[in-house]
């Protein structure tokens, strides 16, 4: 069920140009927002607004109350460009039953940059007050703080090993074709958590990946869902998927097994296939590579393909979220089959991992990923993290690998917990 918290009165926003402020993650105070890549993109904190939405209608619910809130903002933005202005952070639950709902959060301060560019926004509900500078928006900022002493469940393979032979059985008696299924494990800090911290390492490990953090949901992930931009759309499609070794000519080698790989070229097409046939829906036409191209990250490849296209009409980025959510990439094909398997095989509420989080501004633009390589921070307990990491299953899925496979899914979030 949605709350429908109360809207505010018009937001006055202004953006203007600022010098370069440096490492936008030094800037960030303790719980802000970040969505940040190759020392890119925004940190953002304070609260002007939210709302938080739950079940089948949450991200429609979360867009109409978007809509309504840019009808009466009054903007001046003096930059113009990609996440300048009015602007709304969000995550939602990867499922629509999921106790953890979703939210779009409209922040105080922003501040950017993108090629070159630099900027500051201030978000207000009163259009008469004197605008803070960013000197005075970061006043009594304190420095990250430790986690202090990490501990992490190490997880049940045989359980798990169980689940995968159950669901390729299923798809051997043609139920499916493919089903996404994750884990989660619980992780403890000494001290509560400050994202800050775990952000840093993401950040300087997976320069290539988004480093986010919204609402309470931290991560960094490799998969863009859609990003709109004046017009163009672009998805970036992730499945199949090989562990690095860190020996270049061993991982040269495999990176060529894993382009040859009819069991993973299979789970990819699978993907490739759902988003594509959403974006057909909106675009003149769609650009799809004819071969899929091989990601290389720290630790894992996947195969990777960037399907664009230049959209036939207005629709906004989380309108296109809506209908793209969940992609095979996430949860499987067809997609209510492989729901179905996933509810009865997996055992635990995913929350907001797998689920879209990113960014949307007045113009209906935005950049959304899925919230992968991620992590969920407690709201009861600070102190506390679950770890996700999931696995596209076929027919010639094996449990073993599988296992290998989420084990090295995991590796990003616990490094960033100083734990390897």
């Amino acid at each position: 069920m949605t709350v429908h918290a109360p809207t505010p009165g018009p937001l006055a926003v202004h953006t203007t140009v600022i010098d370069d402020p440096g490492p936008l993650l030094e800037v960030l105070p303790e719980a802000g927002i970040s969505w940040v890549r190759r020392g890119e993109g925004m940190v953002a904190w304070g609260e002007v607004a939210r709302i938080d939405v739950s079940g089948p209608s949450r991200i429609d619910d979360a867009a109409a109350w978007w809509r309504s809130l840019v009808r009466h903002a009054q903007v001046r933005d003096d930059v113009r460009s990609r996440g300048t202005g009015l602007i709304s952070f969000g995550s939602f639950s990867f499922a629509d039953e999921s106790a953890a709902g979703g939210a779009l959060v409209v922040p105080q301060f922003v501040l950017g940059t993108h090629e070159g560019a630099h900027w500051f926004t201030v978000i207000s509900e009163d259009s008469a007050a004197e605008l803070p500078g960013l000197p005075d928006a970061r006043a009594g900022f304190a420095p990250p703080s430790p986690l202090g002493a990490v501990t992490i469940e190490t997880g049940d393979e045989g359980t798990w090993n169980a689940e995968v032979s159950a669901a390729v059985s299923r798809i051997v008696r043609g139920e499916l074709e493919k089903v996404v299924l994750a884990r989660a494990v619980e992780a403890r800090a000494e001290h509560p958590v400050d994202v800050r911290t775990l952000l840093t390492s993401l950040a300087a490990e997976y320069p290539t990946c988004w480093a986010f953090h919204v609402d309470g949901l931290v991560g960094a992930t490799p998969e863009l869902l859609v990003r709109v931009d004046h017009g163009l759309v672009a998805s970036r499609v992730l499945a199949g998927t090989i562990r690095m070794t860190g020996d270049d000519m061993g991982d040269l080698a495999r990176a060529g097994a894993l382009a040859r790989s009819s069991k993973d070229r299979e789970e990819h097409e699978y993907a490739v296939r759902s988003v594509t046939q959403v974006l057909a829906d909106h675009c003149g036409s769609v650009n799809v590579p004819d071969e899929p191209s091989v990601l290389h990250l720290p630790n894992v490849m996947h195969l990777a393909t960037d399907v664009t296209g230049v959209l036939s009409h207005n629709v906004s980025a989380l309108e296109l979220v809506r209908e793209l959510h969940p992609s095979a990439a996430v949860c499987g094909t067809p997609t209510l089959a492989a729901a179905r398997v996933i509810d009865e095989l997996e055992g635990l509420d995913r929350g907001r991992y797998a689920g879209p989080v990113g960014w949307i501004d007045a113009a209906g633009d935005g950049e959304w990923c899925i919230g992968l390589r991620s992590a969920e921070i407690s709201r009861n307990d600070p102190r506390r993290l679950r770890l996700f990491a999931g696995c596209g299953i076929v027919a010639a899925s094996d449990p073993e690998d599988e296992w290998a496979e989420s084990e090295a899914k995991l590796e990003p979030m616990r490094r960033a917990l100083g734990l390897s």
